[in-house]
């Protein structure tokens, strides 16, 4: 992955809420290689022949391979390490996902980086729940190849 274009935000558990409406990023660029799609295809056992078929994805609408969408939701964690850190916290959990969305698709060997949304930030008993609404963007891609919100727990 390349170097991203902006410093990561990094704060305190406590200063959470006060990044509510901020943007975050982008991070660096990362292509998205055949070899991600075949691995990510052996590991998850969908081998759909629009990721894996060379012939196949040719002659489909895309006109070549495309990663599956959730091999963009997986590759999130070093993206989002590249926006923000959050000191403070013993412990952050991936919680969950709300209104996931692949508007566009994502061709073998191409790159994607990722910008961040703050939506909300929930006091919890010991911590914080986060929403972060993120959109990965496809180089030179007119939309999006994924939007997600992902929710976030950081507790002490």
């Amino acid at each position: 992955m390349s170097t991203p274009l902006t410093t990561p935000v990094t704060v305190t558990l406590d200063e959470l809420p006060g990044l509510r409406g901020r943007t975050l990023g982008p991070s660096g660029w990362r292509t998205i290689s055949q070899e991600d799609i075949d691995v990510f295809a052996d590991l998850t056992g969908d081998h759909n022949p629009i990721h894996v078929d060379e012939a196949f994805a040719a002659s489909s609408v895309y006109g070549t391979r495309i990663a599956h969408g959730l091999l963009s939701l997986s590759i999130v964690v070093p993206h989002l390490s590249q926006l923000w850190k959050v000191t403070g916290a013993g412990v952050g959990i991936n919680y969950g996902l709300n209104k996931v969305r692949f508007p566009a698709p994502t061709p073998a060997g191409a790159r994607v980086r990722a910008r961040a949304e703050v939506l909300e930030v929930t006091e919890l008993d010991g911590g914080w729940q986060v929403v972060l609404k993120v959109t990965y963007e496809l180089e030179g891609g007119e939309k999006p190849v994924c939007v997600a919100e992902f929710v976030l727990r950081y507790y002490r």
